[in-house]
């Protein structure tokens, strides 16, 4: 029996061991439990957990990197989604510019007026131009006895080009001007006197010149001028003007200088008094460094100007220290900005500006440089709103040998045709100016501009009794208006407060005595006015109205004008 359970043991252990071989092949390792006894928990078995647990850094496992694929899978879709439209707006046809334009009105006093302006871009970074103009009449002024007809022809052509550092232009000009010295005294000869008498005068301008302006340079500008002057009474002048400009910019502040050469050279036929001829020439160097300063809401310029001059014709050298000081300072944004300054110059005085400003200057003037000691100035500027803007400055000036225009003597024997007191002579005096001026501009919209300036005048002499032929009042309007579409207006008014002039004459029958008179010429207003029709956007017809209060009044001594003026025509805008 105990042989059974013998072999019975010895099968039963085969079985499991050959089980066991079975499982070894499994994917879980083999595992030995020993059991003891069974675990009866109690309460003196638990225990309280810490506040605070203790990391053993050495055991922490470092956390694997995980990484996400994201497989997309295309799908075809018929979807189409409908396409959006935009809310349309009225928009205003665009305006077409037009490069050229020609001009042509004829008027009363047999006027003729002409212009001619032509562009034409020859590349991206070429442009050359021209300018024609013409305005003549042939007089009638009523009461003058001597021929009062005029013409004014201008003729300018340029060549600009852009280059990549710099800008250049020249250009060349020349102007015909023609005028009578009508303004005979009224009462003081007979017709007679005057018969046979050429009171013609005509006066030529040839000036060629040019400018560069650089990018991003030390040298920031530079131009030269040259100008040939003269006249049908065997006068010339000639002149050149060269000036350059640069700017070093030293931290937060700028460091600006102007370099200039002048020279000029003319001469008369004659004096008016003898048959001597008049001769005058100088050369000036300046040089005007200023030191520009702007923190916060001052903007200061601190600066001198050093001016040489030496008189070639009568071998004298002199030199001036001028002072060159202006600053600004918003008070209130763009509302009330206070400005004042203190400056000086020599100013080159020339037959060519002479006769821009009275043209009725005889051919025997002295020309000499004019020395502004000071002119220093203050006041405010700003804006009262968006559309309006004002200024409002005071000047006190001080110069020695201010140009004065003063009527010549009228000899006993006349010897030339602007030898009959009607011809003026320019008189040099030391004069001080104080005035007061102010500006109004008034810009409502683009259909609408006004402008609206005003002046007043105190002068003090030394040598002279007056301040010969200054106003002591100016006053001008100017406004513009787009009616409509197809019509515009625009007109003028300039006012001139009384002047005063001097008559000397020879006595008739003593060459020795002078009888002098000075005479105030009364003030006037100018009135004029303009009318337009575009009838397309190329042709334009005007009309225009000047002097329409129809003054006679005298611009110059014994000089009156022409009355009402009426002038209508058309401009034509083109492109080549």
């Amino acid at each position: 029996m105990k042989i059974k359970y013998l072999i019975l043991s010895i099968l039963t252990l085969s079985i499991s061991l050959s089980f066991a071989q079975e499982r070894s092949k499994d994917t879980l390792g083999e595992q030995t439990v020993n059991v003891i006894r069974p675990y009866t928990p109690t309460i003196s078995d638990a225990f309280k957990v810490k506040d605070r647990p203790m990391l053993n850094d050495g055991d922490v496992v470092e956390k694997k990197t995980i990484k996400y694929n994201i497989f997309s899978i295309p799908v075809a879709s018929t979807f189409t989604p409908a396409k959006g439209k935009a809310a349309t707006a009225d928009k205003a046809k665009a305006i077409k510019l037009y490069d050229n334009y020609a001009s042509l009105g004829v008027g009363t006093y047999t006027t003729i007026l002409g212009e001619v302006y032509l562009n034409h871009e020859l590349s991206r970074d070429e442009t050359i131009g021209g300018y024609l103009s013409h305005h003549s009449s042939q007089g009638g002024i009523d009461g003058v006895e001597l021929d009062d007809d005029f013409s004014d022809t201008k003729l300018n052509a340029y060549y600009k080009r852009s280059d990549r550092d710099f800008t250049w232009q020249v250009d060349g000009g020349f102007n015909l001007k023609t005028y009578n010295w009508y303004g005979v005294p009224k009462g003081y000869y007979e017709s007679s006197d005057l018969d046979g008498i050429d009171p013609g005068q005509a006066y030529t301008d040839l000036n060629l010149g040019g400018k560069i302006d650089f990018e991003d340079a030390l040298v920031k500008d530079a131009s030269l001028r040259f100008r040939n002057f003269g006249d049908s009474q065997d006068s010339g002048e000639n002149r050149l003007v060269a000036k350059t400009g640069f700017d070093v910019v030293l931290r937060d502040a700028l460091i600006k200088s102007e370099l200039s050469v002048d020279y000029i050279s003319g001469s008369f036929d004659s004096g008016y008094f003898n048959l001597d001829a008049i001769n005058y020439g100088n050369i000036t160097l300046a040089f005007a460094p200023s030191y520009q300063l702007v923190r916060d809401e001052l903007t200061l310029d601190l600066g001198v100007k050093l001016a040489y001059l030496n008189d070639t014709e009568f071998s004298e050298n002199k030199f001036y220290i001028y002072p060159n000081i202006e600053a600004s300072y918003r008070l209130v944004d763009e509302i009330l900005i206070a400005f004042g300054g203190l400056k000086g110059d020599l100013i080159q005085n020339s037959y060519y500006d002479f006769v821009n400003e009275n043209p009725f200057v005889s051919p025997t003037l002295l020309v000499t440089p004019t020395d502004q000691q000071y002119h220093t100035f203050v006041g405010v500027k700003g804006k009262l709103s968006s559309d309006i803007g004002y200024s409002l400055k005071g000047n006190y000036t001080s110069e020695k040998n201010k140009t004065l225009f003063k009527s010549n003597e009228v000899p006993n024997v006349p010897l030339s045709e602007y030898e009959y007191g009607n011809s003026f002579a320019v008189a040099y005096d030391d004069v001080t100016t104080f005035s007061v001026e102010g500006e109004l501009n008034v810009d409502l919209n683009r259909n609408f501009t006004l402008g609206l300036k005003g002046a007043y005048y105190g002068y003090s002499t030394d040598n002279e009794a007056e301040a010969w032929n200054l106003p002591d009042l100016t006053a001008s309007l100017f406004f513009d208006y787009q009616i409509s579409e197809q019509w515009y207006a625009g007109g003028s008014l300039f006012f001139v407060g009384e002047r005063k002039d001097q008559m000397t004459f020879y006595d008739e029958f003593d060459a020795s005595i002078l009888s002098s008179e000075t005479v105030s010429l009364d003030s006037y207003f100018d009135a004029n006015v303009h009318l337009g029709y575009k009838v397309n956007d190329q042709l334009s017809i005007f009309a225009k109205a000047n002097n329409l209060a129809s003054q006679n009044y005298e611009r110059w001594l014994n000089y009156p004008v022409q009355g009402i003026q009426v002038l209508a025509g058309a401009t034509y805008q083109f492109d080549f």
